[in-house]
């Protein structure tokens, strides 16, 4: 399902279009002297949701003269994030630091109302929402609608936005898109469209190489390596799907992080990690096949308990006021294991722990 910057919102002058990059100069100028402008970036964010905050505000501070401010529930937990931000000098402020009600405007990149993956209080309306993940409720009465769920970033719609009303993109801002892309898609490998491709090559001889290298390779603290000894340890195979269990983790990130490592075990093609992280459960779903039609098979797991979302190969999602007692954890993770067998139609069998698999002690 794609829906392509239609403007069905109630408010007087809302752009409307049939395509989203067709009519950016209208709401363009829907935006100008409008006010305070807020973008919001998903709980956690990746460089996805970072590229495109920075890309709206550039556009809308090139094209109408004012600033917006950028920010984010959660933490930067990932190192090449943190990186990322640093050297790139992205400015964000945490949501739950700001009054709400002095904005005027309030957008949304690669996250949606109702989405569970963002700290906006549900009731603070939403003018304009820029994703490529399928739409979690009725977004009829938004403002600006560009949901491109065939796109590999959201990163690629803002820098078609930047390229369509011709506002230059300098060095910094062309290495956080290209960065992007290439992390959102694994370098073209992962769920990448046409547009992703063309955004990607004109995007990296713009980008700055030490930079990027800097922000690939991070410095990491101990903590780090031993959430991959945990994994290692807690990982149980069914076949070709491999789950794991991080308990109490103090960096969100590294639920994914870990999901994208342990696909490459020999043998897997599904994975489902999770870790608890502040009352909240971080799940975390990646797949080989390029139909496992990953994000509903995810929501289906969670209904009742959870919000979740993704794509065919890529998804993640959230329980919230769970416990992260061992008790608890257990529960949890039989209960999704067994949702996740039940909606891929396979009879639950018997698992067996990675590492004893492999022959090693887990202990």
């Amino acid at each position: 399902m794609t829906i392509d910057a239609q403007g069905n919102g109630s408010q007087p002058g809302c752009p409307t279009s049939r395509t989203g990059t067709d009519n950016v100069g209208d709401l363009i100028e829907w935006l100008r002297g409008r006010g305070k402008v807020l973008i919001v970036t998903h709980d956690n964010p990746d460089p996805d949701s970072l590229a495109s905050a920075v890309a709206l505000r550039h556009l809308i501070l090139m094209k109408t003269g004012q600033d917006a401010v950028l920010t984010y529930g959660g933490v930067i937990g990932r190192g090449e994030n943190r990186k990322m931000v640093d050297l790139l000098e992205i400015r964000l402020v945490p949501i739950g630091s700001l009054d709400l009600d002095q904005f005027a405007v309030i957008c949304m990149v690669d996250t949606q109302p109702a989405a569970g993956n963002n700290s906006l209080p549900p009731d603070y309306e939403v003018d304009l929402v820029i994703d490529h993940h399928m739409p979690k409720s009725d977004l009829s009465h938004i403002c600006w609608v560009d949901i491109r769920e065939h796109y590999g970033a959201s990163a690629t719609i803002l820098y078609e936005y930047l390229t369509q009303q011709e506002v230059s993109i300098n060095t910094r801002l062309a290495t956080s898109l290209f960065y992007a892309i290439k992390s959102e898609t694994q370098d073209l490998g992962r769920e990448w469209s046409k547009a992703d491709r063309e955004a990607y090559l004109k995007l990296l001889p713009l980008s700055n190489n030490r930079i990027l290298f800097e922000v690939i390779h991070p410095q990491v603290p101990c903590n780090y390596f031993l959430a991959f000894n945990t994994a290692l340890k807690k990982s149980t195979i069914y076949d070709d799907i491999l789950v794991f269990n991080l308990g109490v983790i103090e960096n969100p990130d590294y639920v994914s992080e870990l999901a994208d490592f342990l696909l490459r075990y020999e043998g897997v093609r599904y994975v489902l990690g999770m870790g608890h992280y502040e009352g909240t459960q971080i799940l975390s779903m990646r797949s080989l096949n390029s139909d496992a039609r990953l994000g509903a098979l995810i929501q289906k797991m969670v209904k009742g308990v959870g919000t979740a979302g993704g794509h065919g190969m890529i998804a993640g999602g959230q329980v919230r006021n769970i416990g992260g007692d061992g008790t608890s954890q257990c529960e949890l993770e039989k209960l999704l294991t067994l949702r996740m067998f039940e909606e891929m139609g396979r009879e639950p069998i018997p698992g067996r722990p990675l590492l004893v698999d492999e022959g090693i002690p887990a202990n």
